[in-house]
């Protein structure tokens, strides 16, 4: 009892004093680079807002809290992602869990996430009318790889980590440095970034809180402009609304999630969502995000079915994103 209380303690001291003690009175924006890691990359997710950092048992949960990746339900748990981003940027993301021997000594991870924007038109200055002259077309592109290790240390408290490898390029640029000599930079960036986060279920009503802390790394450069990753610090809690009826169904559940948000480019944030399962089969879900610019509510609905050995998860998330296009992501879950 008294090894539990310290690592509630702990964890406690961790989500609240962290994320307070680096706040500060002056307005954020665009203090980061590496954008494409605060993309979400979960239909599930999305479709509740991206409030996941309590609900565990899926290997995307190492996109937003490594520690849900502890309690996978098979002995593989995959994850495909599509993200149909704003500005006709694709976003595709894979996920992998493996428990061998149950689980006994953790759960192993694997990660992917790739970016394609497109093609960009790329220019140079020049001495003409115009004022530049074409050079190339760019084909900028990102992608992020990472592996994950999470565990259950006890029936209530999950641990889990990860250390990722992000990679930019953002094309060609040229640089004169006299009237007949120029440079070609490659303008190429990729750090190190570590995650880490804590899940603990309580013994009242199975109320579930937790934290994660996500990108954290060194200052890295494009060129000669210095910059960090998106360091996020996240405290989630949630509960499923069912267990407060008397008589519920075993199949159905109403969850309720909530998640504040700091971040180093944006003041702080607030997720919230709500996915209601029926039958184990059927999700419809929804969610808020409040203190954004362009997002608010999100919407989704996801179909889970039972084949033989293997469960297999078909998701769907719909954003409205202001004055830009509307996001759409699709995911397939594989559990066997």
């Amino acid at each position: 009892m008294r090894k539990r209380l310290s690592i509630i303690i702990v964890s406690l001291a961790t989500t609240v004093l962290i994320p307070h003690s680096i706040t500060g009175a002056d307005t954020k924006l665009a203090q980061t680079g590496f954008q494409f890691l605060s993309v979400g990359s979960d239909a599930r997710a999305a479709g509740m807002a991206e409030a996941m950092t309590t609900l565990q048992g899926y290997s995307s949960a190492l996109y937003y809290n490594p520690a849900g990746m502890a309690r996978i339900t098979g002995f593989v748990d995959l994850g495909l992602n599509q993200n149909n981003w704003i500005a006709d940027i694709k976003h595709n993301s894979l996920s992998a869990a493996f428990a061998p021997m149950g689980g006994r000594f953790g759960v192993i991870g694997f990660s992917l996430q790739t970016v394609d924007y497109g093609q960009v038109e790329g220019t140079m200055v020049w001495g003409n009318e115009l004022g530049y002259i074409d050079t190339e077309i760019l084909n900028p592109s990102a992608f992020s790889m990472g592996i994950g290790y999470a565990r259950a240390l006890s029936q209530s408290f999950t641990v889990g980590g990860q250390i990722k490898k992000a990679y930019q390029y953002l094309g060609k640029s040229i640089t004169p440095t006299s009237d007949t000599t120029r440079i070609v930079d490659k303008n190429i960036a990729d750090a190190f970034a570590f995650d880490f986060g804590t899940i603990y279920v309580t013994q009242w009503k199975e109320f579930t809180f937790g934290m994660s802390i996500r990108n954290f790394s060194e200052e890295i450069k494009f060129y000669s402009e210095g910059f960090q990753l998106p360091l996020t610090f996240q405290i989630g809690s949630s509960v499923d609304l069912f267990n407060f009826w008397p008589s519920r169904s075993e199949n159905s559940k109403l969850i309720l999630s909530l998640d504040a948000i700091h971040q180093r480019s944006y003041s702080e944030r607030l997720n919230l969502g709500v996915e209601y399962t029926l039958m184990n089969m059927l999700a419809l879900r929804g969610g808020y995000r409040y203190n954004y610019d362009e997002q608010g509510f999100t919407y989704g609905f996801g179909v889970h079915k039972d084949i033989n050995l293997m469960k297999i998860g078909i998701d769907y998330a719909y954003t409205p994103f202001g004055r830009f296009v509307d996001v759409q992501q699709f995911s397939l879950n594989l559990s066997f």
